[in-house]
């Protein structure tokens, strides 16, 4: 086991899991905390897990990152709607040494964010894990789990397979937490795009879970176009996914536990969606290449509409109260 200190921004269903997984195996782990810090530095972090409960009676807990140590390994699991927030979020935790693995849904973010760290500490990485947040410092770990991750080069340029990276793999995998490493980091975001975009988007907009779409043929067909249309966009930009991924995709989901996505989720508890960087970004990506994507932007506008209700009936809220 490495001797690398960890910080986890965001401890929620991601965050929250992989970071009580860290400090199980015995790294040394703080997290940054909001609500329910009160809660968690009194009575722990609780995780439920497919992998088998535990429960973390003492952690490193903080509600001012500028009271928090510096780390080797900044774990950043915000939604990526929160961003705007990461250049006081991350200064103050970062040493000469610091690498930032960036466990966020979409595509084109590292850009924005190496503008504040630099592009050789940032690391993209992406989890294939059903988890939800389900009260204060409890998690439950529903199915799968494994992250790949990528180093980010500047132009989105394959990186190859980092020491860094390396390193990083060797602390999850004592942990118990699955990893792949990937030498394109482009290319991964846009396969984790395969399943985002269709199951995160038709959730919203069909109110279903990921088992009621699968089993319905109009929704599959739905699924299986969306899915092809991501494979264009990926085109567009130079990589390339087969038709073998999308199965995969496909089959993965038919053998998942009933599911409410991470964005369907948002939207019930009225929270700001990631549509930018699930469905915006590729969108603009791909158009830049001359390809358009009709049915992610049909899509994209269904979501932004309902999501600019949302947020207009929270705006209404505050000024009546």
């Amino acid at each position: 086991m490495s001797s690398k200190t960890y910080s986890i921004i965001g401890a929620g269903a991601v965050g929250g899991l992989y970071g009580a997984k860290l400090q199980k195996a015995g790294h040394k782990v703080s997290f940054l905390l909001r609500n329910d810090y009160y809660h968690v530095v009194e009575k722990g972090l609780i995780i439920e897990s497919v992998d088998g409960d535990f429960t973390l009676p003492e952690v490193d807990a903080y509600n001012d990152v500028k009271k928090m140590p510096s780390s080797d390994v900044i774990i950043v699991a915000l939604k990526a709607t929160q961003n705007h927030l990461l250049p006081e979020l991350l200064l103050p935790l970062a040493n000469k040494n610091t690498v930032v693995l960036l466990l966020q849904n979409g595509i084109n973010i590292e850009p924005e964010i190496s503008q504040i760290i630099g592009s050789n500490a940032l690391i993209g990485g992406l989890c294939f894990v059903c988890s939800n947040k389900v009260g204060a410092g409890k998690i439950c770990h529903l199915d799968y789990g494994t992250i790949t991750i990528g180093q980010y080069f500047t132009n989105n340029r394959p990186a190859g397979i980092t020491e860094q990276m390396r390193e990083i793999a060797q602390d999850f995998e004592q942990a118990n937490i699955p990893i792949e490493l990937s030498e394109d980091l482009l290319l991964a975001r846009w396969k984790k795009l395969v399943w985002n975009i269709p199951y995160n988007g038709l959730s919203v907009v069909l109110n279903a879970r990921t088992d009621e779409i699968m089993a319905n043929t109009d929704t599959r067909f739905l699924v299986e176009k969306l899915m092809w249309e991501v494979a264009a966009g990926a085109k567009s930009c130079g990589r390339i996914i087969d038709d073998r991924f999308i199965q995969k995709m496909l089959d993965h989901t038919e053998k998942m536990k009933p599911y409410l996505t991470s964005m369907k989720l948002d939207y019930d508890r009225k929270k700001p969606l990631e549509i930018e960087a699930i469905l915006g970004n590729p969108l603009r990506m791909a158009k830049e290449y001359g390809v358009d994507l009709p049915m992610i932007s049909l899509l994209y506008r269904q979501l932004k509409f309902l999501d600019f209700r949302n947020q207009l009936y929270i705006q209404q809220l505050i000024i009546n109260k």
